[in-house]
């Protein structure tokens, strides 16, 4: 259903310090900068794109959205350390094991330098 997903950026080197750290925990190659401005990163079929709002007016979050990625647990700490020493702030609970009524999954939170919500995500076998 999604071709790829785009978060904005008031600071794109700031921003390439932080997803080229973070996309390296998860086993992808670094952010490709186009003639835009504009950093592009693959993952299995993929992208993500960060870039300054083409209107010109300041990058803000989305309140309320979070862009998830699918990693193992393994990835998920790699990647929440990665991004905690790039500029990103952690946030909700650490990186762990949470248990719903239909679902166990393994999640770690972070907003990016520009206040992004992002999530690693690993599905779990759900025990009844």
């Amino acid at each position: 259903m999604y071709s790829h997903m785009m978060v904005g950026s008031n600071d794109i080197e700031r921003s390439r310090k932080f997803y080229d750290a973070t996309f390296a925990a998860m086993g992808a190659k670094p952010g490709k900068l186009d003639a835009k401005g504009r950093l592009a990163y693959a993952k299995d079929g993929a992208m993500f794109l960060v870039t300054p709002p083409i209107d010109g007016q300041p990058a803000t979050h989305g309140n309320g959205t979070t862009f998830g990625f699918a990693m193992t647990p393994e990835q998920a700490d790699a990647w929440h350390q990665a991004g905690q020493a790039n500029g990103g702030t952690a946030i909700e609970d650490p990186p762990g094991v949470r248990k719903g009524d239909t679902m166990t999954l393994y999640l770690a939170y972070l907003r990016d330098p520009d206040g992004n919500k992002l999530c690693a995500l690993h599905a779990l076998p759900h025990e009844a």
